[in-house]
């Protein structure tokens, strides 16, 4: 690294106001504060409580609380996406806009050397006048990023983008694999819904990344360089990766309620499942999801939210099936650390929602990985995982896009069997990413973003 003094590079952080976007910035804060940088994280007042235990360095991580305003559309009291179902966050993205000026008083105040921000694009606007560099960090994977949000595909707002040019890739796109399939295609159309006042998701992000100094990637060359190539061409800016900046092994032990019932079977034997934070099924597919466990005669333990029909887990479930699973399996509609969850031995298969944090904990554990994607990024995410990792099963969906009880026990089974082919040959694949993707690996990236960091503010 260039012997600049670490302690000279103060930053300060604006993410996301949803958790999957402000834990992550939060863990790439602590490595960065590990090596000396002083960090100021901007976020909600509600979000301070709930991330201040993963400030490993308060010395040097300072939390700046923003008050969120009402706006018309938002349930009062909103801070942060898990406040609110996922078609509300477009009126929580107007209340983040109207954070501008206390992000601008801070800004002004500090003066720190470098901003990192994701989706808010005035960013630029305000740093560079006051001669602060922008690094725009993305926290999805850049496999998505480059099929929609890249100069290619020309969008404006008075011409958003059609199922038939979502179908095809973007001009030298690199990959025929990572792709978007038959009604798949529909589920990234909401790119060209409003996101803000009077601007679209895709003149957002895309924005975000024209405007920024350089663009900071939240993966491997190992497994995305080609991606992360093609979007450096696109924008025409230097593309800085992080590694997928994990947190470090936490100190707390799993729940002691969990643990005593893991301990209870064999190692590598019960299937965890868990969906996110945001995700939330209607309650008969999610029936279905749970018949689907039953049909699987394996134990099992799955932590999903409670249908959007019903006020708790209890009531959701099927008929009969707590007394029919009772001793195997657990429905629950509250957190678990899944990081530990993944950990245990006794958990040996994750069926995932293939969230970008959730595919990077899966790809660093020891788990078999079914994959249950809702969303667009998470169908991109999860063909990466699928079709050119080739180290996770994914679970086949009906025609109309209902997930059946038997395609995903068949999805588990066809991993969890020791005999299987399939099993055995993704088993074989993640293994040997897992060892590519070691903790020295992860340091260097880190070790590279920070010379990259100091030559960006020289």
């Amino acid at each position: 690294m260039p012997e600049t003094n670490s302690s000279d590079i103060h930053i300060l952080m604006f993410a996301w106001f949803a958790f999957g976007h402000m834990t992550p910035f939060l863990h790439l804060a602590n490595k960065l504060a590990k090596r000396g940088h002083r960090i100021t994280f901007v976020l909600p007042k509600k979000a301070v409580n709930q991330l201040e235990h993963l400030n490993h360095y308060p010395d040097l991580i300072s939390f700046h609380p923003v008050t969120v305003p009402s706006v018309t559309g938002l349930p009062p009291g909103t801070e942060t996406c898990s406040d609110i179902p996922i078609f509300l966050t477009h009126f929580l993205s107007i209340a983040m806009d109207l954070t501008r000026d206390q992000v601008e008083s801070v800004m002004t105040s500090i003066k720190p050397k470098l901003v990192f921000y994701d989706t808010a694009h005035w960013i630029p606007d305000i740093a560079k006048p006051l001669g602060i560099k922008t690094i725009c960090f993305k926290v999805v994977c850049a496999a998505s990023l480059a099929i929609v949000l890249v100069p290619a595909r020309n969008l404006t707002s008075e011409r958003p983008i059609t199922e038939a040019e979502l179908a095809e890739p973007p001009p030298g796109y690199p990959s025929t694999s990572v792709v978007l399939r038959g009604r798949e295609v529909q589920s990234l159309l909401f790119v060209s819904n409003p996101f803000g006042e009077g601007i679209t998701f895709h003149e957002r992000i895309t924005l975000a990344l024209k405007n920024c100094d350089a663009i900071s990637l939240r993966t491997c060359r190992e497994v995305e360089g080609k991606f992360c190539d093609y979007l450096g061409s696109q924008y025409e800016k230097p593309v800085l990766l992080t590694g997928p900046v994990l947190p470090e092994e936490s100190e707390s032990p799993l729940d002691e309620r969990w643990g005593n019932w893991l301990a209870g079977f064999e190692p590598g034997s019960v299937v965890y499942c868990s969906f996110g934070s945001q995700i939330i099924l209607g309650k008969t597919q999610f029936q279905e999801l749970m018949l689907g466990f039953e049909l699987t005669g394996l134990p099992f333990f799955v932590a999903l939210k409670p249908p959007l029909e019903a006020a708790t887990i209890e009531e959701a479930l099927p008929e009969g099936f707590e007394e029919r699973v009772k001793g195997r399996g657990v429905v629950w509609g509250g957190w678990v650390q899944q990081p530990l969850m993944l950990a245990h031995p006794s958990v040996g298969c994750f069926v995932s929602h293939c969230g970008f944090g959730s595919m990077w904990e899966s790809l660093m554990s020891d788990c078999q990985i079914v994959l249950v994607p809702q969303l667009g990024d998470q169908i991109l995410n999860a063909r990466l995982m699928t079709a050119e990792l080739k180290l996770a099963v994914e679970v086949k969906r009906e025609e109309n896009g209902w997930l059946s009880k038997e395609n995903l026990s068949e999805a588990i089974k066809s991993v969890m069997d020791k005999d299987s082919e399939v099993g055995k040959s993704v088993k074989e694949n993640h293994k040997k990413w897992r060892d590519t993707l070691n903790p020295e690996l992860m340091n260097g990236y880190i070790d590279k973003f920070v010379q990259g960091m100091h030559e960006l503010v020289e």
